[in-house]
């Protein structure tokens, strides 16, 4: 279970309970959090109410269905429904997850969604990821060279080489690794967090890339890298089912090998 941070000097109360649709079969209690620091002093748990029987599989389209057919102001992000672009990562059942591809029937019983934990509520479940977008870019996540560019074609790999890239490529930066992981929770200032270091070994393992020295010597920091205890939270709730425990232990063998190198 995810600890769930609440707004400074606030505690979450009990909100409204929407009324029950009729001559439901399979009436399905969902709890969501809402808050609008513009207008609310403490966050609240609204209850609704849905036939399942009218209602898509995934819990994005119940939360879609709320919103359309129940109340209008609820707030949250999502895109794609495929699970491509990490949009509507959320806390459901004390779990970070993507909305998109997880079906409802999945939860038995009641349903709780809340924004992903530890992070400033922008409204409602839209988390503030400004932060966690800034450390990505800091890892300058793109290829480096210092040769020519090869003339008439790209610079390529072997397939032994592009293979290196699988279980990295695929993290689509939903945030739900990095704000389950309680390391990153107390020290998101100066940790860079499970996705940003996964992502910082992918272009590590990169064949193409020629930086990696520099690579290493800007993760080797004490709080950049090794504020992570392998507790692998972050392992267990990718929705990607990535392991980013395993590529923060790969980069600090990486940085081992270069000293004694």
């Amino acid at each position: 279970m995810v600890e769930f941070a609440l707004p400074k000097n606030s505690r979450l109360i009990a909100g409204k309970e929407f009324p029950k649709p009729e001559a439901a079969t399979r009436l399905k209690q969902v709890e969501i959090y809402r808050w609008d620091p513009d207008t609310d002093e403490n966050p609240r748990i609204d209850t609704f109410y849905l036939d399942l029987d009218h209602c898509g599989p995934m819990v994005l389209d119940l939360i879609i269905k709320i919103k359309n057919e129940i109340d209008p102001s609820l707030t949250f992000r999502r895109s794609c429904r495929e699970g491509v672009c990490g949009s509507c990562s959320m806390n459901i059942n004390g779990k970070n997850t993507l909305a998109c591809i997880k079906a409802i029937d999945s939860y038995e019983g009641t349903i709780k969604i809340y924004p992903l934990p530890h992070l400033d509520v922008v409204k409602d479940l839209v988390a503030d990821m400004n932060n966690f977008y800034e450390q990505y870019a800091s890892i300058e996540p793109w290829i480096k060279t210092n040769s020519p560019a090869p003339t008439n074609t790209e610079r390529l790999q072997s397939k032994e080489e592009r293979k290196q890239l699988d279980g990295l490529y695929e993290c689509v930066l939903c945030a739900c690794c990095s704000t389950s992981c309680p390391s990153y929770w107390w020290n998101s200032d100066r940790y860079l967090g499970p996705a940003t270091l996964l992502q910082a070994y992918r272009w590590l393992v990169d064949s193409r890339d020629e930086v990696t020295g520099d690579r290493l010597d800007e993760l080797e920091d004490p709080f950049k890298l090794y504020r992570c205890h392998t507790i692998m939270n972050c392992t267990d709730t990718c929705p990607k089912g990535l392991n980013p425990a395993k590529a923060i232990a790969e980069i600090k063998k990486m940085i081992i090998v270069k000293q004694e190198g």
